[in-house]
């Protein structure tokens, strides 16, 4: 049976122009906001996801509390203006609710939580535009927002969706591509070259499986280089503020400045 839509051209393209291994262009924002502790913006595309970060703070509900870690929260709302559908969805949709359970598992092993014992992590996710990698925009996008928190991670978390058109492996799909396909969502930690998630909602033949987690993989390399130059220039921009002197930032001393450095490059 022939395709819905056309995946891939004759000449290999498919509809919004990119190879079968082509990323989307990735945009980044670390402007601090509100009163978050800290916040990131990414875009994958058309799919655009704002996180904010609260806390390490103290536990709202004692009974969740937990003596030698952390809690990590994780709330999901998506705008209804993000995508086509009519139907709005509320914060008790099972698809809201699963994202969020998927957020938080991604995290829990790789967040230094023991560092923070009876407390909470509270992370927001606010899905501004869906246009395919809702899962993966929303897992970058928390990483740089937990990184602007200044809370410790083991490493970066960095995701892409895959999947496979008839034999050729893509990478990044869009929701015309997701909606046609066989996929599968991977997050990986690129230092330690460890896999924090892998899912799939629907079902992908065990032959193409290897080849498309290989490439998500390597994908998650070259996302991981974006998104520590992002925190790298960020960096650089509080540090420069820093050394303004104190009326830009007064308690900034040499040792806050030469400790921001240090953290950024034990990622």
């Amino acid at each position: 049976m022939s395709s819905r839509v056309e995946i891939l051209n004759d000449g290999g393209y498919r509809s919004d122009g990119r190879k079968q291994y082509e990323l989307r262009d990735i945009v980044i924002d670390l402007s601090q906001r509100g009163t978050a502790d800290g916040s990131a913006s990414i875009t994958h595309g058309l799919t655009e996801v704002l996180v904010e970060v609260f806390g390490p703070r103290e536990a709202k509900v004692r009974a969740q509390t937990m003596h030698d870690r952390a809690l990590i929260n994780v709330e999901v709302n998506i705008v209804p203006f993000s995508t086509g559908e009519r139907r709005k969805r509320s914060r008790g949709d099972k698809r809201i609710l699963e994202l969020g359970s998927t957020i938080k598992s991604t995290f829990e092993p790789v967040v230094q939580t023991s560092l923070y014992p009876r407390s909470e992590i509270d992370i927001f996710v606010h899905v501004l535009q869906q246009d395919g990698g809702l899962l993966q925009a929303s897992i970058n996008a928390s990483t740089l927002a937990l990184i602007s928190a200044g809370i410790p991670l083991h490493d970066f978390v960095c995701a892409v969706t895959g999947g496979v058109h008839s034999t050729a492996p893509m990478l990044d799909l869009t929701t015309l591509e997701e909606n046609d396909i066989p996929h599968v969502t991977v997050a990986v930690m690129p230092k330690t070259k460890k896999v924090t998630l892998v899912t799939m909602e629907t079902r992908l033949h065990v032959d193409r499986f290897g080849d498309i987690f290989k490439l998500a993989c390597e994908a998650g390399q070259v996302i991981h280089k974006e998104m520590k130059r992002a925190v790298s220039e960020r960096t650089q921009k509080l540090v420069t503020a820093m050394e303004m002197g104190p009326r830009v930032v007064p308690s900034a001393d040499v040792g806050d400045r030469d400790a921001m450095i240090d953290d950024l490059n034990d990622y």
